[in-house]
């Protein structure tokens, strides 16, 4: 009985450091939950319950062993839950014993994040491509690239001193505004609103977004609610910054900052640009969550499949902005389910660099700024049109979703 007992506390183990693993980089809850599942019934525990929240797991095997974790969100690692779903799914195999799977864990719990300048390029590169597609000009792009590149650099030395996720989002939205400002100011650049879109980019709450729209397509709702409360959170800090910075600039220079709406510049609205901006834009954005190098390629094609079917829809099918994000975000979740079933990978890897593209950021910017400047007739369409466009994205993810996973196997082995 002691040997039983001391097999059912080590896969136990096992499986709770998996699922801790996956919930602290940014895996949703069913995928945890599905994970611990399958580790423990491969080595023969079947009393194994788990009950997993955005935020902890509490984990009991029959009258013999009990646990219960706090796990913070410490920022999206899409890798380490890539690794930890593969491991989960060698151990199925029979590809694993319990000693290495704790081995292959703990080298799993000390990968390292991307390296500093690859991650700050990403942001510069993501907040540049972003500003092309959001229509910005070559020299709109160029002050993104700027700015986008000293926003991560604050972001990830604030991040190591401890700093409050609400205080460094407003900080740094504060940070990224202000140096679009000053561009502004002097010259540089020829449309403002995408020129601070563009900057801001780098801090929309991608992950706890789309998760949060997971877990509740899964019937999750304490979870999915949870983290769509994180990702308004977010939201709410970036919009606080980017106020305050307008206001304090509007005492300086005795006047708000006078901004024409979204203009698409000549230079970036071609249908190739456009491609191409989606395409690296989201490459550099996949470097902050994370993404495996390995699927650098495959996230970069799946998000521009996605923003091209947006376009067609807005520019050829003459569909509302609110109707060409629902399409689109079909779209892009059911290539995000094929490449899942090809890469072996989880789908929330494409899927929210997918989605990204279509987040309704600039939606929420313009409202503040109406707001700001007293506008508010054109701060309640802005606000409405980003609150459709958010709806669109919700139901677009829970349809695709529901769709049985049997489905895209099945295509795949046609294929």
């Amino acid at each position: 009985m002691d040997q039983k007992d001391d097999q059912l506390t080590e896969v136990m183990q096992v499986a709770t450091e998996a699922g801790h693993i996956m919930l602290e980089n940014g895996a949703e809850i069913f995928r945890v939950e599905e994970t611990m599942e399958r580790i423990t019934r491969h080595y023969g525990i079947d009393s194994g319950r788990f009950f997993v929240l955005s935020n902890g797991i509490l984990t009991s095997g029959g009258n013999r062993y009990s646990n219960v974790e706090f796990i913070p969100f410490k920022g999206a690692q899409l890798e380490k839950v890539v690794a930890v779903n593969r491991l989960s799914r060698a151990i199925e195999k029979g590809g694993c014993s319990i000693q290495e799977a704790r081995e292959r864990l703990a080298d799993i719990r000390n990968m390292k994040a991307k390296p500093f300048l690859e991650q700050v390029m990403g942001s510069a590169v993501g907040s540049g491509a972003f500003c092309a597609i959001f229509g910005g000009s070559l020299l709109d792009c160029a002050a993104s690239f700027v700015a986008g590149l000293l926003l991560y650099v604050f972001v990830l030395l604030v991040s190591r001193k401890g700093m409050s996720k609400i205080v460094t989002n407003i900080l740094g939205s504060i940070l990224a505004t202000a140096l679009s400002v000053v561009f502004i100011r002097i010259g540089f650049g020829e449309h403002p609103g995408n020129m601070i879109i563009g900057s801001l980019i780098p801090l929309i709450p991608g992950v706890p977004f789309t998760n949060g729209i997971r877990d509740l397509a899964n019937e999750d709702y304490i979870a999915g609610s949870t983290r769509m409360i994180d990702a308004l959170t977010v939201f709410f800090c970036i919009a606080a910054g980017v106020a305050l910075t307008f206001l304090v600039d509007g005492r300086i220079e005795n006047g708000i900052i006078v901004l024409d709406g979204l203009r698409t510049s000549p230079d970036t609205a071609g249908w190739l640009i456009q491609a191409i901006a989606a395409f690296i834009g989201t490459i550099g954005f996949a470097v902050l969550y994370g993404v495996p190098r390995s699927e650098y390629f495959h996230v970069g094609v799946c998000s521009t499949i996605g923003w091209m079917s947006y376009l067609i829809m807005l520019r050829l099918a003459g569909a509302t902005v609110i109707e060409s994000n629902f399409v689109a975000t079909l779209v892009v979740v059911l290539v995000s389910r094929f490449m899942a079933v090809d890469r072996k990978c989880p789908v929330i890897v494409f899927q929210i660099c997918g989605v990204f593209p279509l987040i309704p950021g600039a939606g929420i910017f313009w409202t503040v700024y109406y707001l700001v400047n007293k506008q508010l007739s054109e701060a309640f369409a802005s606000g409405f049109t980003a609150l459709g466009v958010a709806v669109a994205i919700v139901l677009g993810i829970i349809f695709m979703t529901s769709l049985p996973g049997r489905m895209f196997k099945i295509a795949q082995k046609k294929a």
